[in-house]
């Protein structure tokens, strides 16, 4: 895709997103006096377009990877299916429990939990700095190869380990106790996601299996 076309693609998909996240959390709320939920979309938005820029400009082929959403796995299907709902139930009880005073989460918390949900994001951004093919979907494709420097050093999914970071703590980040119950159950598909990842990189990566008996951790070091 020529730069520019993919720019454009990119800037209507990042609106598009924030629009739709937006709606999702402010129509349930019933305003737009939330500090929090605008606090949280600075917090994930504003390195999302910082790190967009720097992607197009340095590595525009890893960008239309990541253009790509459809799953060619059918376990992948389902698991990204599910977790999808519970993830969209996450953030759609924010929205209520600020509404109704469902529960109260001090405003040091949901500070603190925003320098969380952007540690998860540069973790992300590290990892997909690191790795080209890090696309959306699990495949490998011609000229792929192990990745073992970075933050793949350390984990064998660091961005999963980003994504996880930010699910978990994105609740707590919007003020809200109680979407901390599906928030937590959300990464526990990543789990699942991860498990199936391995076995096609196994079995179409050169070097992979290696790979995993160098770097024990998948997701987080000491734990799994």
């Amino acid at each position: 895709m020529e730069r520019g076309a993919l720019r454009r693609t990119v800037l209507v998909r990042f609106g598009g997103g924030a629009v739709v996240l937006g709606a999702i959390l402010f129509l349930p709320a019933g305003t737009l006096r939330w500090w929090e939920a605008w606090l949280f979309l600075a917090t994930l938005f504003i390195p999302m377009a910082f790190a967009a820029g720097y992607l197009i400009a340095h590595d525009p082929a890893l960008v239309e990877r990541r253009l790509t959403l459809r799953e060619e796995r059918s376990r992948q299907k389902t698991i990204v299916a599910l977790s999808g709902v519970l993830w969209l139930v996450a953030f759609l009880v924010p929205g209520f429990d600020h509404r109704f005073g469902w529960s109260s989460v001090p405003a040091w918390v949901a500070v603190l939990a925003d320098g969380l949900v952007l540690a998860g994001y540069l973790i992300f951004f590290l990892t997909v700095r690191e790795n080209s093919f890090a696309a959306r979907t699990i495949r490998v494709e011609e000229g792929q190869s192990v990745i073992s420097t970075g933050p793949y050093a350390v984990v064998r999914h660091p961005m999963y380990s980003g994504i996880g970071l930010m699910m978990v703590f994105a609740p707590l980040a919007l003020g809200s106790w109680w979407s901390m119950i599906p928030g937590l159950a959300a990464p526990a598909f990543l789990v699942f996601r991860i498990l199936d990842e391995e076995k096609a990189l196994a079995a179409a990566l050169p070097g992979y299996t290696e790979y995993t008996r160098r770097v024990r951790w998948r997701l987080i070091p000491g734990v799994w």
